[in-house]
């Protein structure tokens, strides 16, 4: 852990940095607007949750008890008249942005740390600002924007919306990248 103490400026700035950059992409550049719809007759629906007590949790359906009942003619006939999909059920209540935000920059310190544990490992002090750019940004980037695809991949999520997060992702690897570059040690004399 010599690491995090050696880079301690560079792991804060570089999720702050994330935390106000992300700021604006979802707040002010409308980009993400249209990543969800609306439920049609949604009152009826989510009136439907309530009264059959929908716990908090995550759904498929249709929902095969195994692997094997996935290829029956039955199953198949569910998946071919749909609907199809995943849903997530959150606790009842207003939605806590200050809890949520403080979770998201946790993550963002996450990243770092592991951004920097990576490019500590990989460079020596002294390194140049472009190696250091590259090896830290590539890092975060990783952990900001390739976890979206799967969602795409299994989840049925739109395509176009897991390539916004995964820009989003790229945008956060360059700001990271940007402030380790920056403040990346110097070689000892």
């Amino acid at each position: 852990m010599h690491f995090v103490q050696e880079l301690w400026l560079p792991i804060v700035l570089a999720a702050g940095g994330v935390f106000v950059v992300s700021s604006i992409l979802h707040m002010l550049i409308p980009i993400h607007r249209n990543d969800y719809v609306k439920l049609p007759s949604e009152e009826a629906f989510t009136s439907y949750m309530r009264d059959i007590g929908m716990p908090p949790g995550e759904y498929i359906f249709p929902c095969p008890e195994s692997m094997k009942e996935m290829g029956t003619p039955e199953m198949i006939a569910k998946y071919k008249n749909g609907p199809v999909g995943f849903l997530t059920v959150m606790p009842n209540g207003t939605v806590s942005m200050g809890a949520s935000l403080a979770q998201w920059f946790l993550y963002s310190m996450l990243i770092s740390i592991f951004a920097a544990y990576l490019t500590h490992a990989a460079l020596p002090p002294g390194s140049s600002y472009l190696s250091v750019f590259r090896i830290s940004g590539g890092a975060a980037f990783l952990g900001y924007g390739v976890g979206y695809i799967p969602n795409s991949i299994w989840k049925g999520s739109a395509w176009t919306t897991s390539a916004k997060f995964v820009f989003d992702g790229f945008v956060y690897g360059l700001v990271t990248g940007g402030f380790f570059g920056w403040l990346w040690p110097d070689a000892v004399a």
